[in-house]
């Protein structure tokens, strides 16, 4: 049978190869011995080979005959049989090259197919069948790994019977040797291909092999071989499925689905589990962020709120990103506010205050957005915002050129369907459904101040929600924005007390040549009675006052200018006409003063008897007698403040008391003032903050929680103060509006610092610890 191979490619030499490089070429060949899972069948055949070539090529006469044949066959021209030839083999070689696609269950005629048109262009040698394996082996030595396959599989297939018939040696010894080296030739050309930056055919070259393996139940340690680059290869192959066109649906699941597979190995995005790819915790997240440009944000967003229910905070995190994103670009308020529920919980162990700063303002919840701010220890961003609001009183201006460039540069990039949006302030504010929805949003405590568009200075702030690696800060001096990007900043115009008094509506204008285009935001911007209402009050409650003043003098004119009048009438009437208006004038007087004592009667009867002799001397400032206190039942489910020696069981009482006054306060019930009985500043005023909000977005979580106390330590140096240890169970549900949002289970390692104020411990502050 006829293999397309030559002497010099069998020992690896170049035709100019001189009689020395030919011994020692043969000599390392020789001794570069297969796999070890080869039978010496396979090994046997291979040497016989490559002693043929070097016996031929050994010999002068011998060699120059064959170098005529070598090169003739290279350079002469295709014969008209020789084409007809080659395009028959073309079209039966067709079916067999599938192998890369279908596992390769082709059949063919086998070695007729092979020697019936041997291409007339490409050296080819005679051999015995029993050395066909040895040339195989060969083949898939030089690399050539696509050609093994052709050869070899059909006489793999249901069809073929001429490895059973002994044709080639020995079915035991010579099945396995071929399964091998095409197995071999599968696994090369998955590594090849990968080097190539060809994914998905590596993975199906690789899968192939494999399945090959397994059919024939033959040598696991490749298989092992196999599935480790395969597992290896999974992130590339994602990023490769992820990345075709959005037509090619059935592919595009694929790759999500071999990355839930991932996920679920690894136990989420930042789970320590072992997916066999090799990728650590940080180089899986960066992986995650190269592949999110690649999915829409519905694909981000149902891949993340899945992922964060195990729970895991960098998928809460994307989830936040990915409802921003699509509450911004499909004007839906309601999906930026449940982002912002998605930050209350993450703001337990990370500063998380700009990205609520920036969904407040999205909410049209200014003064929120102004606290959380102050509450944000981002230097550079922070220095950023307040660099673009030195003309404001306060930091919105730049918090709104940061939001929107923000957006723009850094949330619409990582969304395969955002990436050319452009953002817009103006426009987002302007929507008739924004405008309802923040109409219905419960009322800020403080009123807001009112908005127009400005022209954007120049620069926009580096981007600043980094969940993977850490957080570049935005530039001291931020280049300057794109040409023709559509920007709008909304900055506060402080008004004066009548208009604060008649119109408290926020308004946004347009940047446009004409300044008189505005678009008045929902009443929601306006908020709710605060200093500044009071202050209001108190100004109508003054001009109320003078009002009444110069109402009064204006009666007292008027009146003395009607009794002038009056007297001058009276002196101008004559003597009957006057005789009759005082005979008048005495019968009203007697009927006003009859009038007058039937009403002293009337009230003298109502007030009852008088009190004769002396009477006791009461004050209101003191009662006549002593009233005894009145004992109070303390409630059994409030938080009840512990006194004395800390201890592990008074240590258990004041966390737990802790506990239970949380899931009260930002239960549904929202019972803030527990918070006092068991906390103290600086984390007693940052809970408040935090139930006073989720009572104002009508908002709350119910809570499950199991305690552990598992050490107490005393300050030596300060008995009042104290530390403890413990391990928490956390389940939690987050509810807007008594709908199901979100949901965690936790189990905290926390550490808690208590100090003793008059007696009582409470709790400072704590930290959990990983």
């Amino acid at each position: 049978m006829l293999i397309p191979l030559d002497y010099y490619r069998i020992l690896g030499l170049p035709i100019q190869a001189t009689a020395e490089q030919l011994q020692q070429a043969h000599r390392d060949r020789t001794l570069q011995l297969p796999r070890r899972e080869y039978s010496e069948v396979a090994i046997v055949a291979r040497k016989q080979l490559l002693d043929e070539a070097c016996a031929v090529l050994s010999d002068s006469e011998g060699r120059k005959a064959y170098d005529a044949s070598f090169l003739a066959k290279t350079y002469d021209r295709e014969s008209e049989a020789a084409l007809e030839a080659k395009h028959q083999r073309s079209k039966t070689s067709a079916g067999t090259a599938t192998f890369l696609q279908d596992a390769g269950e082709t059949a063919g005629p086998e070695s007729k197919t092979l020697e019936a048109a041997p291409d007339p262009h490409t050296p080819s040698i005679e051999i015995d069948d029993n050395q066909f394996v040895g040339a195989l082996l060969v083949l898939q030595e030089l690399g050539e790994y696509e050609l093994v396959q052709k050869l070899g599989r059909p006489y793999l297939n249901n069809g073929s019977i001429a490895i059973a018939e002994g044709r080639f040696g020995d079915p035991q010894l010579v099945r396995p040797d071929i399964v091998l080296t095409v197995s071999l030739a599968c696994l090369e050309l998955g590594r090849e291909q990968w080097q190539q930056g060809q994914y998905e055919n590596a993975a199906r070259s690789l899968e192939a092999g494999q399945e090959l393996l397994l059919r024939e139940s033959l040598f696991p340690s490749v298989r092992g071989e196999m599935q480790a680059d395969i597992y290896k290869l999974r992130p590339y192959n994602i990023l490769e499925l992820l990345s075709l066109p959005e037509e090619k649906v059935a592919e595009r699941r694929r790759g999500l689905q071999i990355l839930r597979e991932m996920l679920q190995e690894r136990g989420g995005i930042d789970g320590s589990g072992d997916d066999r790819s090799g990728l650590g915790i940080e180089d899986f997240l960066r992986f995650v962020q190269q592949m999110r440009r690649h999915l829409t944000s519905s694909e981000q967003q149902t891949l993340f709120e899945a992922e964060a229910g195990r729970p895991s905070a960098v998928a809460t995190y994307l989830s936040v990103y990915t409802l921003l994103a699509q509450g911004f670009a499909a004007r839906q308020p309601s999906m930026i506010r449940r982002a912002k529920l998605m930050l209350m919980q993450l703001g337990r162990r990370q500063d998380v205050h700009l990205e609520k700063a920036v969904c407040s303002l999205l909410l049209g919840q200014t003064e929120e957005a102004s606290r959380a701010l102050e509450l944000s220890s981002e230097k550079e961003p922070l220095a950023f915002i307040r660099e673009h609001s030195q003309d404001s009183p306060d930091l919105l201006p730049g918090l709104c050129l940061y939001a929107e460039h923000w957006l723009q540069e850094e949330v619409f990039p990582h969304f395969r369907d955002l990436a050319n949006e452009s953002v817009s302030l103006k426009d987002y504010f302007a929507d008739p459904k924004v405008q309802a929805y923040l109409e219905a949003l419960p009322l800020d405590t403080e009123t807001a101040n009112e908005w127009v568009v400005v022209q954007p200075r120049s620069g926009k702030p580096q981007g600043r929600l980094q969940p993977l690696g850490d957080r570049p800060p935005a530039p001291p001096q931020p280049p300057t924005a794109k040409q023709g990007a559509s920007t709008v900043t909304l900055t506060p115009v402080p008004a004066d007390a009548s208009t604060a008094a008649s119109s408290p509506k926020s308004q946004v204008a347009a940047t446009a040549p004409n300044p008189a285009a505005a678009v008045s935001l929902p009443t929601a911007m306006a908020g709710g009675p605060s200093d500044s209402t009071s202050k209001r009050r108190r100004q109508h409650s003054g001009r109320s006052g003078a009002t009444g003043k110069a109402l009064t003098g204006d009666l007292v004119d008027r009146a003395r200018t009607k009794a002038t009048a009056i007297t001058a009438q009276v002196k101008s009437m004559p003597p009957n006409r006057l005789a009759l208006f005082l005979v008048a004038g005495v019968l009203s007087l007697l009927l006003l003063w009859l009038i007058l004592s039937l009403l002293a009667s009337a009230l003298q009867a109502l007030s009852g008897p008088s009190l004769q002799g002396d009477q006791a001397l009461v004050g209101l400032e003191a009662p006549p007698v002593e009233i005894p206190a009145v004992a109070v039942v303390p409630d059994p489910t409030a938080a009840a403040p512990v006194s004395g020696e800390m201890t592990e069981t008074a240590a258990r009482d004041i966390v737990q008391s802790w506990l239970s006054a949380k899931a009260a306060a930002l239960g549904p019930n929202h019972a803030v003032e527990e918070l006092k009985q068991v906390l103290t500043e600086p984390a007693l005023s940052r809970w408040q903050l935090m139930a006073e909000a989720q009572q104002r977005n009508n908002a709350h979580q119910r809570y499950g929680h199991k305690l552990q106390v598992n050490g107490v330590k005393t300050n030596p140096t300060n008995p009042d103060l104290a530390e403890v240890e413990a391990q928490v169970a956390e389940k939690a549900e987050v509810f807007d509006r008594d709908q199901l949002v979100s949901s965690r289970n936790e189990n905290l390692r926390v550490r808690y610092q208590l100090i003793r104020q008059e007696g009582q411990w409470r709790i400072m502050d704590w930290q959990v610890i990983k």
